[in-house]
């Protein structure tokens, strides 16, 4: 199958873009030539009436770090994608980029890095992939606002959850050991809870 894999400034972080056919990879996870193997074991769906609604920023701690698939299946989104790996180059720099029903492309986000997205288009659905299953004790997460990364949206917050509203100011040195903020979620589908 044809298609075009893009390295983004951040190492790890892909876009693919599909043939002209608009298909997507049948198993987008076996790029073995990008050493993406890992088969999805979980995947969720959210769906925003508003555009201005946030969604994120969130990741899990290792030894629990998981790769993601987003596609946006209808409307569009603004995606930004932060660096959290100690030792890396790019560690705490960020990166954004917009997807939509109209270009089809898929990004992927390897372990390591948090990721969340602001809609720009009213009546929005992303579908996301990820290689681990959820686990409660792992699950971090990145304010919209942390004054630590300012963060540049490309519209005014319209919406955002409670739980993602609040996250606590990032600490640089302390990334995978931060509060646990999901601590109260006891489920999945509790955690995954992204269509308000």
């Amino acid at each position: 199958m044809n298609m075009k894999i893009l390295q983004c400034a951040i190492p790890g972080v892909f876009i693919i873009e599909p043939d002209a056919g608009g298909n997507r990879p049948a198993d987008p996870w076996g790029l073995a030539e990008l050493n993406l193997m890992c088969k999805p074991v979980q995947s969720s769906t959210s769906f925003s009436k508003k555009k201005g609604t946030i969604h994120g920023l969130h990741y899990q701690a290792e030894p629990f770090g998981e790769k993601k698939m987003i596609r946006c299946m209808l409307g569009a989104v603004f995606n930004i994608i932060v660096d959290l790996r100690m030792g890396s180059e790019n560690y705490l720099k960020w990166i954004s980029m917009e997807l939509s029903d109209r270009s089809n492309k898929v990004l992927f986000v390897p372990e390591g890095l948090a990721h969340g997205f602001m809609t720009i288009r009213d009546n929005t659905e992303v579908f996301v992939e990820v290689s681990q299953f959820y686990r409660p004790q792992h699950a971090r997460g990145i304010r919209w606002d942390d004054p630590v990364f300012g963060f540049k949206w490309p519209m005014e917050l319209r919406a955002i959850s409670d739980r993602d509203g609040s996250f606590p100011d990032f600490t640089p040195d302390d990334s995978w050991r931060q509060e646990n903020v999901f601590e109260n979620m006891t489920s999945p589908e509790d955690a995954a809870a992204l269509t308000k």
